[in-house]
């Protein structure tokens, strides 16, 4: 029987987040799931989440992580890389209603469930996005 990894764990939640698998997601948080965005804002409890997941989809219909970078200790796993999004999926010819920017994520897995999911991120130019968009 293969052991699954912390990390393939991981990797597997950040594939369910760009496929948009809401139930996945789901299936990957613990009961007791923590997630702070960007801003430090804490959300804890895997049913918000799923709820949470699904309403920035319907902002971010687009939203993706890249991955450039992966480091692994005991307690915790370091992601960095990007994330981007059209916002409603309000596309033009500027792209002006499309962020990129860099981030990275601190993953926690305890019994093969992520049990925490941090994002740190500048979110400056989204903000200017949807405030443009009002």
């Amino acid at each position: 029987m293969e052991k699954v990894t912390n990390k393939a764990i991981v990797i597997s939640f950040v594939k369910a987040i760009n496929d948009h698998d809401v139930d996945e997601i789901s299936n990957l948080m613990s009961e007791d799931h923590i997630f702070i965005d960007g801003l430090g804002n804490k959300s804890v409890g895997k049913k918000g989440m799923k709820e949470g997941w699904t309403a920035y989809y319907e902002l971010f219909p687009d939203y993706q992580i890249e991955i450039t970078d992966i480091i692994e200790n005991v307690s915790a796993i370091g992601l960095f890389g990007y994330a981007s999004a059209t916002y409603k999926n309000l596309a033009n010819k500027s792209n002006s209603n499309f962020w990129r920017t860099p981030a990275s994520w601190k993953a926690i897995v305890e019994n093969k469930k992520i049990k925490h999911w941090q994002v740190y991120c500048d979110y400056s130019n989204l903000f200017k996005i949807i405030e443009k968009n009002k």
